[in-house]
Formats: C-alpha cells, structure tokens, sequence
C-alpha cells in the first residue's frame, strides 16, 4: 500500500473509533497516536495525518451540512460510520486541501477505494456519487 494510502487508513481507523465514541475530543489525539504508532510504523506521512485529522475536525459542521446537501435521501445518522467518515475525508480533500498536493480526481479515487476496502458492497458507488455531485454543483458555482 502507498503510504497516502495507508495514512489515509489511519485517519479513516482514527476517524471511524472517535465518531463511534461520540466524537469526544479529549481521546482523538490519542486514537490517532496509538493507530498510527500501531499501522504506520516507520511510515513518514504523520505531517499528512495531522492535517487530515485536524481539518476534518475543524470543518465538521460545514462538511456535515454539504453531506446533507449532496445526499438528501441519507440522513447523516443512517450513513454508516465508515460511508460518513470516507466522506468526510473525501470532502475535506476536495474544498480545503492544496489541490497541489491532492487533485480532485485524486481526492475522489482515494476516496472511493477506502469506501471499496472498508465499506460494504455499494459504499464505493455512493462516495463516488455524493462526491461527484459536489463536484458538479462547484463547477457550476
């Protein structure tokens, strides 16, 4: 596995247990330290990690709404916890990161693929629709 790839796991592993749990702040830095001290040994993405996991945190509520928005049909609470988080990801990649370091279609195909591995049988499909349609709306803006 490329290491943006396995950083992205581990913020999706770190995500995933902290919304589980509530989304309680005191125990994200820890959920992402052992995580990463546990699957990325060695690994020289921490920077990469932090900024995933700090700008997810910091733009929830905007994230969350554009969720709501690009997926109506699916209220936030009945999208699995892997499906949102995968979003949540995929949508901070796509309006907050350096489209430098993380082209769109990059934000979108890394997204997709951690739905593939970790969702279930149709979560790749979804991802790609929601963050497609955000996308689309954008382009039109």
């Amino acid at each position: 596995m490329a290491s943006r790839q396995l950083a992205r796991s581990i913020v999706l592993q770190s995500l995933y247990e902290w919304d589980f749990y509530k989304q309680k702040d005191n125990n994200l830095v820890e959920i992402v330290e052992r995580n990463f001290a546990e699957f990325g040994p060695g690994l020289d993405e921490e920077p990469f990690i932090w900024r995933l996991i700090n700008g997810v945190v910091e733009h929830i509520e905007e994230i969350d709404k554009l969720i709501k928005k690009s997926a109506p049909e699916w209220p936030l609470d009945q999208i699995s916890i892997i499906d949102r988080n995968v979003l949540r990801i995929g949508i901070y990649e796509l309006k907050y990161s350096d489209k430098k370091e993380v082209p769109t279609a990059v934000a979108i195909n890394e997204a997709v693929e951690m739905a593939k591995n970790f969702g279930g049988a149709n979560s790749g499909k979804f991802i790609n629709g929601v963050l497609g349609s955000i996308v689309k709306s954008k382009k039109k803006k």
